[in-house]
C-alpha cells in the first residue's frame, strides 16, 4: 500500500478535484456522441477529468491514489502518464462506439475508464496482492477482484443494469490497458522491472 503519493497520480487528482471545485466548467469538456453536434476531439481526454458527485469524484482519486501510485512507483511517472492516458482515451474511443449503436444523445463523464485501466495493470503486476473492499469482509487477490469486477461490468452493460453509467467505457479503458501492457511485453506470470 502506497504511503506518499507520486507526481502523475497526484496530478489526476489535483486536477480533477479542482475541475469538480470550479463546477465541472463546461460541457465543451464532457464527452459527446459524434453526431451530436457538440463533441470535439479534446473531449477523449478532458472528459476524464470531469465527475457528477462527490462520491464519485472520491472513489475514482482513491483508486487512483491506491493503484495508480503503486504503478507509478514501479514504472516511472512517463510510462505510468502514457498508460492513464491510453486507457482514458480507450475508453472513450468504446463509449463513441457504443453511443453509435445505443443512438443516445448524452455526455460521459468521469475518469472510471483510466481507473478500470489502474485496476488492470494492478492486478496483472501482482495478481496475488489482497485488496479489502468496505462491502466485502474478506480479503480478495487482486487477479479475481479483476476478473469479477470486469465480468460484472459486462454484465450491467449488456444487461443495461445501472443505467446512467458507462460500463462499456470501463471495460474499454481495461481493453487498451491490456493492448498496451501486452505491446510494452508484458505477458501472464511477468512482473514489470524497470
Amino acid at each position: 500500500m502506497p504511503t506518499s503519493i507520486t507526481p502523475i497520480a497526484l496530478g489526476i487528482i489535483i486536477g480533477c478535484a479542482a475541475v469538480f471545485l470550479l463546477g465541472n466548467l463546461s460541457a465543451g469538456l464532457a464527452l459527446w456522441p459524434l453526431e451530436s453536434g457538440m463533441f470535439y476531439p479534446w473531449q477523449v481526454l478532458t472528459y476524464g477529468f470531469l465527475h457528477g458527485s462527490f462520491s464519485h469524484l472520491f472513489f475514482n482519486m482513491f483508486a487512483v491514489w491506491m493503484f495508480g501510485t503503486q504503478l507509478e512507483r514501479t514504472w516511472g511517472s512517463n510510462r505510468f502518464a502514457v498508460y492513464y492516458a491510453t486507457c482514458v482515451v480507450g475508453a472513450a474511443i468504446v463509449q463513441i462506439i457504443v453511443q453509435q449503436f445505443e443512438g443516445g444523445i448524452y455526455p460521459t463523464i468521469g475518469a472510471s475508464g483510466g481507473v478500470f485501466g489502474l485496476l488492470l495493470a494492478y492486478g496483472a503486476m501482482w495478481p496475488k496482492n489482497k485488496i479489502f473492499l468496505i462491502f466485502l469482509p474478506v480479503p480478495i487477490e487482486a487477479r479475481w477482484f479483476v476478473l469479477i469486477y470486469g465480468a460484472v461490468e459486462l454484465l450491467f452493460g449488456v444487461t443495461r443494469t445501472m443505467p446512467g453509467i458507462a460500463h462499456f467505457a470501463h471495460l474499454g479503458g481495461m481493453l487498451f490497458g491490456a493492448i498496451l501492457l501486452y505491446r510494452w511485453g508484458w505477458r501472464p506470470g511477468m512482473t514489470w522491472r524497470r
